[in-house]
């Protein structure tokens, strides 16, 4: 069996020593760093002409881009929220013997691309061949745990076989674009520019959003070669040095970036807090900032490796999954939450959904401190208001929590996701229990907890109907979790979690009745969510002694995945969304198994 693997299993390493041109965007994502504060894709620093996805990213800078939506429906969200791709600060051009060097194009020899996640560190190695001279290249990079603004880049260059002129030109570059973005447009606009830094910010939009400021400083420390000039223009910046090295001599450069952003100050002071930071770092040598931050990721994986024996193709994944959600989120900042992709690239926007509270906040309660879980409710409670605007937009009560969101404000674009899939709610109310459950912080719970649960019970309040004829609760017009069935009738997850909110929120007030009056809630208004709780209506089907997923699932010509022909998958690709929609196949089960007297 041929092996496909894009890099070698290592325990604690992502490794290869083959330079995928063909999956060159694949090898990007998996050797992705970042700190929390700022992250960027495996791109190469060197040029690479191929096919290849550029990206580097700040946590919390994004834009409003304009829904782009065929027919405008009431209540649309106005944007859709996106983090965009920050300018290139990773840049050194190599030009040996006054030609660049491209990876992509070049006779590229002996290569090794390495991510240590257990230090966070990313390297790599090869040899060029340019008018039959060969220079070997080294490369290290990481962005400091211990000084979040910072980046390090560590690159030497070695003579292996003649004299050879060299020329470095480390750059700071905000010509770049998103990918995913509506209208091909660019998001920066310039502020200033000197030889080692370049301010820029993000163009205004119609929607009341902040402009983002954004300043980028470079150190450049250099042996070797001497400083020739640099080019300076409004969105882009550069050093030149230039010299030659003989046979077996190396020339080095240490690139330390400093990225500051108006998100941790006046927008005015951008500018000179990356200057002050940068002089600080400046004082360090390349070894003692690798060592703050080579310490740091240790002292993580202290608390959170999951050791797994025998195995190590799992043990490499369960790291990596680890990996990546610590350099995207470690509890710091409580505005900022965990997109769907943290820092490899722009799907899904890098915004918050509610996969944060489904799937990440049980991993880090059990893994990390405490007050990195607590933070993440918090960001939620920070945007209470925002969820209390998405459900008056839908004409209802209390608190709805968006699908995807920067702000709380909901700037997801489809009607089915936006309006319908509202079981999201219900992941936020369990974080707040799982949290609350483990840590025993009562204290959070009735601070800051009780708002929010109430918010969302007054929703669930609102948005089911009574019927009369079956004397029960309903919901209609819903979406579960699974997303293959739009606008069905009482699913089954959605209720389920809607009255278990009731329940935790009534049981959790007992803990604290004087939030009631704090919170404006009356004994009427509590008959009712209890009355809701009694009458909830599940469809159920008796014959069979099962729960129903939704009122008409059992009506579909039901079978089983294995009938299909292999030339129809994936579903989502080959078929239209009618069709799926009039399918029994599942996106993603709503439930897996469950007793009838649960």
């Amino acid at each position: 069996m041929a092996n496909n693997r894009l890099f070698e299993v290592d325990e604690w390493k992502i490794r290869t020593n083959h330079l995928d041109k063909e999956n060159r965007r694949l090898q990007e994502s998996l050797t992705s760093i970042g700190n929390g504060y700022m992250g960027m894709r495996g791109n190469f620093e060197e040029q690479y002409s191929g096919d290849h996805h550029q990206g580097s990213y700040l946590a919390g800078v994004w834009y409003p881009d304009k829904t782009r939506v065929g027919w405008w429906k009431n209540g649309y969200p106005e944007y859709f929220g996106k983090v965009i791709n920050a300018m290139n600060f990773i840049k050194v051009d190599l030009f040996i013997d006054g030609e660049v060097v491209d990876l992509f194009t070049d006779t590229i020899m002996d290569f090794t691309l390495e991510l240590d996640m257990k230090h966070g560190i990313l390297t790599k190695s090869y040899l060029v061949e340019k008018n039959e001279k060969q220079v070997r290249v080294e490369v290290e990079r990481f962005v400091s745990l211990d000084q979040k603004e910072l980046c390090v880049i560590n690159m030497k260059v070695t003579s292996l076989s003649d004299s050879v002129h060299l020329r470095l030109v480390p750059t700071l570059d905000s010509q770049v674009k998103n990918e995913d973005a509506n209208y091909e447009e660019m998001f920066w606009l310039p502020v200033a520019a000197y030889s080692n830094q370049l301010v820029v910010e993000t163009k205004p939009n119609d929607f009341g959003i902040e402009q983002f400021r954004v300043a980028a400083t470079m150190t450049n420390r250099v042996t070797h070669l001497e400083n020739t000039g640099s080019l300076v223009t409004p969105m882009q910046v550069n050093e030149v040095f230039e010299g030659t090295i003989n046979v077996g001599e190396t020339a080095a450069i240490e690139k330390l970036i400093v990225l500051t952003t108006s998100r941790d100050g006046e927008i005015e002071s951008v500018g000179e807090r990356s200057k002050e930071i940068s002089v600080k770092v400046s004082e360090q040598s390349v070894d003692e900032l690798r060592v703050q931050h080579e310490s740091l990721w240790l002292e993580r994986w202290k608390k959170a490796d999951v050791v797994i024996g025998g195995d190590a193709a799992a043990q490499q994944g369960i790291r990596f999954n680890l990996f990546q959600l610590f350099s995207t989120y470690y509890g710091e900042d409580e505005r900022l939450n965990i997109g769907p992709k943290g820092f490899t690239g722009e799907k899904y926007g890098g915004a918050t959904y509610w996969d944060t509270e489904a799937y990440a906040v049980p991993l880090y309660l059990a893994l990390t401190d405490q007050s990195v879980t607590k933070n993440l409710l918090s960001y939620r409670h920070n945007q209470l208001s925002g969820a209390e605007h998405n459900s008056r937009q839908q004409g209802l009560d209390g608190a709805l929590f968006p699908m995807v969101t920067f702000t709380g404000v909901e700037c997801h674009n489809e009607w089915e996701i936006t309006f319908e899939e509202i079981h999201r709610n219900g992941a936020i109310a369990y974080a707040i229990y799982n949290y609350t459950n483990y840590t025993g912080d009562k204290e959070y719970l009735i601070d800051k907890g009780l708002d929010v649960l109430t918010g969302i019970s007054r929703f669930w309040a609102s948005r089911v109907h009574y019927n009369c004829q079956k004397d029960q609760y309903m919901m209609h017009g819903v979406t579960g979790p699974n997303e293959y069935e739009n606008n069905v009738n009482n699913n089954w997850y959605t209720n389920k979690m809607a009255i278990w909110t009731l329940k935790y929120t009534l049981a959790s007030l007992e803990l604290a009745p004087e939030k009631k009056l704090v919170l404006n809630l009356t004994d009427e208004e509590l008959r009712k969510w209890q009355e809701i709780i009694e009458k909830m209506y599940f469809p159920y089907d008796e014959e069979r002694g099962i729960f129903i997923q939704h009122d008409t699932f059992l009506d579909k010509e039901l079978r089983p995945v294995t009938d299909l022909d292999p030339s129809d998958l994936p579903l989502n690709q080959k078929w239209s969304w009618d069709r799926i929609l009039r399918s029994p196949f599942i996106k993603q089960a709503d439930v897996l198994c469950q007793r009838k007297d649960y």
